[in-house]
């Protein structure tokens, strides 16, 4: 067979329409990140000061003087 006719025939859609298939992750990563988007603004709380964690605080302030930012 000449491979002329062979690429004319593969362009042809087979009898019954189009068929396209789709790995998993084409609808699927859409799909998880529209429900973690969903569940993040669903589930949020009214805006208020978050409270301090004393020892982060002091681990940043820490930091900041080993690295000279404050005297």
């Amino acid at each position: 067979m000449p491979a002329a006719s062979r690429r004319s025939s593969a362009s042809v859609p087979p009898a019954g329409g189009l068929r396209i298939r789709l790995p998993w992750w084409a609808l699927g990563l859409p799909v998880d990140s529209f429900v973690v988007l969903l569940s993040l603004t669903g589930s949020a709380a009214p805006a208020g000061a978050a409270p301090a964690v004393p020892g982060l605080a002091r681990l940043l302030e820490v930091l900041a003087r080993l690295i000279g930012a404050t005297s």
